[in-house]
């Protein structure tokens, strides 16, 4: 049985979401249950095209920002690893970056994040970081999708509009 034929019915119900108004007064009010159905069928791939698109609408909070809450909720190991993709993202500059933030220590290698040290950081550092990680290359926003895809559970705090819009996509990808 193919994914689509286990949870087409629940995508359905998004597959006109993508309305530029009102995305989260659109979305049914178990949202969050469909797409945890959705996320445990879906190959990942199409998870991270529906976060992808969730992560660039105007319509939910800034990259930046979903990147910082999901840092927040995430274990040692997916802060690390997160992390470490968004320094890479950023670049040569990310180290002065982040020791003018008193972050100097959380770098051990080219672009090698010292898992003691990430759980450390902010939140808020994490936000800034991803902007200006997104700023330095765009495709940061594809690979934090891709990286999030495996941690769908984390994915579900983002609200009733990032999921709804990330539905909205998945059930185009099908």
């Amino acid at each position: 049985m193919d994914w689509m034929d286990k949870v087409g019915g629940i995508l359905q119900q998004y597959s006109g979401s993508a309305s530029p108004q009102g995305i989260e007064s659109q979305a049914p009010a178990d949202v969050s249950q469909h797409f945890e159905n959705v996320s445990r069928a879906a190959p990942e791939s199409v998870l991270a095209q529906g976060l992808s698109e969730a992560f660039r609408s105007n319509q939910t909070p800034s990259f930046g920002q979903m990147v910082g809450s999901l840092f927040q909720k995430s274990d040692p190991e997916q802060k690390t690893g997160i992390l470490n993709r968004l320094l890479t993202a950023a670049g040569p500059s990310a180290s002065a970056w982040l020791a003018s933030r008193g972050q100097s220590g959380l770098v051990i290698g080219p672009s090698q994040v010292n898992p003691q040290a990430a759980a450390e950081v902010s939140p808020e550092t994490v936000s800034e970081l991803a902007s200006h990680a997104q700023n330095q290359s765009p495709s940061i926003v594809d690979e934090v999708s891709s990286f999030y895809a495996q941690h769908p559970v984390l994915v579900k705090g983002l609200g009733a509009a990032a999921l709804a819009i990330a539905m909205s996509k998945m059930s185009r990808a099908a």
